[in-house]
């Protein structure tokens, strides 16, 4: 008989059940309580009930749990002492989406090997974000393949849908199940169409092919997320940070039927993912901020030990510590010093 599948596949190894990863590293009551009290928080800043400024930072992703760990500890001593200005989220990026080929992420490859050992990827990424909560920080993330929500997503206060799959059914579906408030990206064409789209189908029931926590294929039915809002990240025609290209997304979300709260994105194309332009355009989103404009409800910085990034791969110990192996990022001064004068200008 003629072999019609599997023709290209070399491995198939199956994964523990949701269920039993999250038994197997559980959240405490005192995790689970903190997480609905972030994800409260984050809610009434997008509707304007809190007057906090929400600030996603972090490295671009998480490589070295170690310097993330210490990266983590140092967030949340500045975390508290800004807290009444602003609400501070840690970025925890373990999925990295890729044009071309490239690391994947701790969950796909947590040995940095190519071994893609995706088990022990997602154990990983589940202590390590019991640890961050455990600093005191809330946590946010890019949700990036439809299955790793199930193993992490009860650790997140917050999450986004990535540019290149804003325009996903897949992940618009995904989206309108999720507990914790999510924003959309515009399309690296900076296309802002295809994120209010995704608000307002991840806003509506869904129903869709899913798994369940026992690790089974299911239809899943959901009630829809209202707590979406978009990202301006800048596109191929250039940035979206400007006065002017805030004041159109307003029009364009309000003209929609779109929730119009809006947090913009300091990194990728709206600083040219150059770590040295990445102060300035921050600083231009917390001066139009503190002009009066509360659509502005939040920014997006990438942040690390150590200002830039490295190639990989290359030897393990051959990696300089705390520097970022993906994007550029600024450092912890320069982060600092950022958080600090915005506390002072709001």
């Amino acid at each position: 008989m003629a072999q019609v599948t599997d023709l290209h596949v070399t491995q198939n190894i199956p994964l523990p059940a949701p269920a039993l990863l999250l038994n197997e590293i559980a959240r405490s009551p005192e995790q689970a309580e903190f997480m609905a009290q972030s994800r409260e928080i984050i809610r009434n800043i997008l509707n304007g009930t809190d007057p906090r400024f929400l600030l996603i930072v972090g490295p671009c992703s998480i490589h070295d749990t170690k310097a993330g760990i210490e990266y983590a500890q140092k967030l949340a001593k500045l975390a508290e002492e800004v807290k009444d200005k602003v609400y501070i989220v840690m970025r925890v990026y373990f999925e990295k989406p890729r044009t071309t080929v490239g690391w994947k992420g701790l969950i796909m490859d947590p040995k940095l090997d190519g071994s893609d050992n995706i088990p022990e990827g997602l154990r990983q990424a589940r202590t390590f974000l019991r640890q961050v909560i455990d600093c005191g920080l809330p946590t946010a993330t890019e949700l990036l393949d439809p299955i790793t929500p199930q193993y992490i997503a009860d650790l997140i206060s917050w999450s986004a849908i990535g540019a290149r799959t804003t325009e996903s059914q897949t992940h618009r579906q995904m989206a309108s199940g999720l507990s914790m408030p999510l924003g959309f990206k515009n399309t690296t064409t900076g296309d802002l169409i295809a994120a209010v789209n995704a608000i307002k189908a991840a806003g509506k029931p869904q129903t869709f092919l899913g798994v369940s926590e026992q690790g089974v294929a299911s239809a899943v039915t959901t009630s829809g997320n209202p707590d979406c809002h978009i990202i301006l990240r800048g596109g191929d025609k250039g940035p979206n940070y400007g006065a002017d290209d805030v004041a159109t997304a307003i029009e364009y979300l309000t003209g929609n039927g779109a929730s119009d709260a809006i947090m913009i994105d300091a990194s990728h194309a709206n600083c040219s993912k150059d770590d040295k332009k990445m102060p300035a355009v921050y600083q231009e989103i917390v001066r139009q901020r503190a002009a009066g404009n509360t659509k502005i409800i939040g920014a997006m910085l990438e942040s690390h030990l150590v200002a830039g990034n490295q190639s990989f791969p290359q030897p393990l110990e051959d990696l300089t510590y705390g520097q970022s192996i993906t994007d550029k990022c600024i450092d912890w001064a320069t982060t600092e010093t950022l958080v600090r004068e915005t506390a002072d200008k709001l």
